[in-house]
């Protein structure tokens, strides 16, 4: 249950007459409301208020729920004077408010408990005050938005004003026989609001007339239960703020949780904690050596170039513990070959050809191709000088949005376009598993730190080349990715 859900149970139980208990010393509503007649009378003989026109009976088909003996049902203008602001030739022009005067009250200035004075606040001058029929303000009265927002409310608290023709006045003239806190904690439940969407006649825009809120149902209960019922409420509304407070921790904490499992399942892949290790599948150690042989061979052949060495591995530059069974590597020792894209932008077409060309904008943050871009023959030729991409090469980011790593499948014809290099691994290295460690948080923390540039910020090619990774035995590889590939999925149900 939202705090918005709990609020709005707690008002609903409270004019259900089911927040406090009833009490027959106090009286009954039928008696109230023939006390606010009385008075009635007599503001109207005294010419305070203006008689009303008769207002139909309520019906048993009308009373939405039941409500205890004691209490009554009533339409809003028998208890409270519903009063329009002044709609003619005296209705001031906006061009013509200003910043200072008298407050000329319209619905932004509402925000469910009072008139706020802001910016947006417009003022009348005095003669244009004077000049209004009707719509003045006093203090305490309720200014309710009747177009628009519906239903949208607050108390003004200024000793003179004036209301916009989007609202209207709620005035208690029986304060000493009315609770105007009770009559607030009306505006605020349900009930007000299913009354508002059942005399709603707007289109584009809602709309409300005045005539229709005077009919507006409204339970009445005796004087001293209305004090008990705001009493309560003041005393439970704390609560539901200490909830709502915690409710929206916990929510922070559920949107961020699907991203933390992720993440931390990534970073238990990489340390080997994910699945278990088994002596059978042999070790890294092995598996390097293998890589080793064949890459000298493959450079004997001329199918690629001799590496420049790379610095040995310091204890100091280890992040992690990683299992007996692992080995500790540079990508560009298990990597065949690594090569950068041309510094070029390649002429795009707009049609569709066999040629394909990937850049950052066809990888989403998921490592998924979401897109292709067109090339011709001649550009697709150009473009792949240095290394025709193959399946299962890995297409990865280094400007813009950075480590986003894609596996490249095995129809389309692809070069690469802008700020993307190309990583093939080298036999015996699972490119999924190597995928997954380019997307690692410990990656990602990694080549973040050692971006470069002002503007767009990159990472350089020899920084990727340079990463140092965590290399399990190939088996092995297979098993966690089969295992992330299990996991994730699950995470993306929790959002």
């Amino acid at each position: 249950m939202t705090p918005e859900q709990l609020k709005s149970s707690i008002l609903q139980y409270a004019i259900q007459g089911k927040l406090v208990e009833q009490r027959p010393e106090e009286g009954t509503g039928e008696e109230l409301f023939a006390q606010i007649q009385e008075e009635k009378k007599r503001l109207i003989a005294e010419k305070k208020i203006k008689k009303e026109k008769p207002l139909p009976e309520i019906t048993e088909d009308e009373k939405p729920f039941d409500i205890p003996e004691s209490w009554i049902w009533v339409r809003l203008s028998q208890i409270w004077s519903i009063l329009n602001g002044d709609r003619g030739k005296n209705y001031p022009a906006k061009s013509t408010l200003s910043k200072t005067g008298i407050p000329f009250i319209s619905a932004i200035n509402l925000n469910g408990k009072t008139v706020v004075e802001d910016e947006n606040l417009l003022c009348l001058s005095q003669i244009q005050y004077d000049k209004l029929v009707n719509g003045k303000l006093q203090k305490n009265d309720v200014v309710v938005c009747i177009r628009g927002s519906l239903g949208k409310h607050g108390v003004y608290p200024f000793d003179q004003g004036a209301i916009a023709s989007s609202l209207v006045i709620l005035r208690n003239y029986f304060f000493n026989i009315c609770d105007d806190e009770f009559l607030l904690l009306y505006l605020d439940s349900p009930l007000f609001f299913s009354e508002i969407k059942k005399y709603d006649n707007g289109t584009a825009q809602p709309n409300l007339a005045a005539k229709s809120l005077e009919q507006f149902l409204i339970p009445l209960p005796p004087l001293y239960e209305q004090k008990r019922i705001v009493a309560k409420i003041e005393e439970l509304l704390p609560l539901v703020d200490r909830y709502a407070a915690a409710y929206e921790k916990l929510e922070q904490f559920n949107a961020k949780f699907p991203e933390d499992m992720k993440k931390s399942i990534l970073q238990y892949a990489i340390q080997g904690k994910l699945v278990e290790q088994r002596p059978e599948e042999g070790t890294a150690e092995e598996l390097y050596r293998q890589i080793q042989t064949e890459k000298k061979r493959l450079i004997k052949e001329g199918k690629i170039k001799k590496e420049k060495p790379l610095p040995e591995i310091a204890e100091d530059e280890i992040p992690f513990d990683i299992p007996e069974s692992w080995k500790w590597v540079r990508l560009s020792n298990i990597a065949e070959s690594i090569v950068d894209c041309p510094h070029s932008t390649p002429k795009y077409l707009d049609m569709e050809t066999e040629y394909c060309t990937i850049d950052t904008n066809c990888i989403d943050e998921k490592g998924d191709i979401t897109k292709w871009r067109y090339v011709d023959a001649d550009t697709y030729t150009a473009r792949i000088a240095r290394l025709t991409p193959q399946k299962d090469d890995i297409v990865y980011t280094r400007e813009g949005s950075i480590c986003r790593a894609a596996i490249l499948p095995e129809d389309p014809k692809v070069c690469l376009g802008q700020r993307v290099m190309l990583i093939r691994s080298a036999n015996g290295v699972f490119p999924q598993f190597i995928r997954r460690l380019l997307m690692s948080p410990m990656v990602i923390r990694k080549l973040t730190e050692q971006q470069k540039g002002i503007g767009a910020k990159h990472v350089n090619v020899s920084d990727v080349c340079n990463l140092i990774l965590p290399l399990p035995p190939l088996a092995e590889q297979k098993r966690i990715v089969a295992k992330i590939e299990e996991l994730l999925p699950l995470c993306e149900r929790l959002k």
